[in-house]
C-alpha cells in the first residue's frame, strides 16, 4: 500500500444506528476463525446498529473455510452471494459451485463450508441473522440460484428501475435478498421511510443516495447500511447501470 502522497481522507460516513456508507479504501482485515488465506471485512453489525452481520470477503487462490464452517447455530440463518469468481459451497455433504451472481441461503441449524476454486481471487458477500420463528409456520428451507438467470421486474411501476427477488415470498422466511438495477438517470419513485433495515453492497455503477435526508455519492464496491425509519432513495448517475444486492427483513410483525 505504501505511504500516501496526499492528506489522509475518506468517503466513509458513519452515523451510528441511522446509516453508514463504508468505502472499500478503508476496509481492514478482520481475523475471523475458520477463514484461511482470505481478506475478511465485517461491514454491518450490531455495533453499527444493525440486527444482522454483513461481510465482504476476498478469498485468495486456495482460500477457504472448510474446517470450522460458517453458521450452523440453531437460530441463525445465513446467506452467501458471489460477487466475483467461483466458489464451491458444501452443505450437509452436498456440493454446489457458484459463479458470479450465484447464491445460497442456509436455514437455521445448517452450516456451510466454502472454498475458492478459481485460479485467482474470488469475492463473496456474506450475511447472518437470528431467525424469528412464526408460530404455526413451517421452517425455511435451503435455497440456491443465480441472479443472472432471473427475470427483472419493474419496481414501483418504474420500468427504468427493476428488482429481482432471490428468495421465495413465503411466510417461512423472515427476510429476503433483492437486487435493484437502475438505468442511467433513473431513480426511486419517492423517498422511502419504513421500519425495515437494509445492508446493501454495490455491484456496479455510481449513484446519489438520500440517507436520512443527506445526499451521498456512492459507487461500485461501496457498502450501505440503512437503519429503520431512515429516509432513503437513489438516483443512478454516470453512463453505467447502478446495481446493488441488499437484505430486507419481512413477513413479521413489529416487536413490543
Amino acid at each position: 500500500m505504501g505511504y500516501p502522497e496526499n492528506l489522509l481522507s475518506s468517503r466513509s460516513i458513519i452515523k451510528q444506528g441511522l446509516y453508514a456508507l463504508i468505502s472499500p479504501e478503508g476496509l481492514v482485515n478482520n481475523s475471523v476463525p475458520g477463514f484461511e488465506n482470505s481478506y475478511v471485512s465485517i461491514l454491518g453489525s450490531p455495533r453499527l446498529g444493525a440486527s444482522f452481520v454483513d461481510y465482504i470477503i476476498t478469498m485468495y487462490e486456495g482460500g477457504h473455510n472448510q474446517e470450522r464452517g460458517f453458521g450452523g447455530d440453531a437460530n441463525v440463518e445465513t446467506f452467501l452471494y458471489v460477487v466475483e469468481g467461483e466458489v464451491k459451497v458444501t452443505v450437509e455433504d452436498k456440493e454446489y459451485n457458484f459463479t458470479e451472481g450465484g447464491y445460497i441461503y442456509c436455514p437455521p441449524g445448517t452450516k456451510m463450508y466454502m472454498k475458492n476454486v478459481k485460479k485467482g481471487d474470488s469475492k463473496i458477500f456474506l450475511y447472518k441473522q437470528k431467525y424469528k420463528e412464526l408460530e404455526g409456520q413451517e421452517k425455511p428451507w435451503l435455497v440456491t440460484g443465480n441472479a443472472n438467470d432471473m427475470e427483472e421486474e419493474p419496481y414501483g411501476g418504474v420500468k427504468e428501475m427493476r428488482i429481482r427477488d432471490l428468495l421465495p415470498s413465503d411466510l417461512a422466511f423472515d427476510m429476503n435478498f433483492h437486487i435493484l438495477t437502475f438505468d442511467p438517470g433513473a431513480g426511486h419513485p419517492f423517498i422511502e421511510t419504513h421500519v425495515q433495515e437494509h445492508g446493501a453492497y454495490l455491484l456496479s455503477g455510481e449513484g446519489l443516495y438520500n440517507l436520512d435526508n443527506d445526499w451521498v455519492t456512492v459507487k461500485k464496491d461501496d457498502y450501505i447500511f440503512m437503519g429503520p425509519y431512515v429516509q432513503q432513495a437513489c438516483y443512478a448517475v454516470g453512463r453505467e447501470k447502478l446495481t446493488y444486492v441488499y437484505s430486507k427483513d419481512c413477513n413479521r410483525d413489529a416487536d413490543l
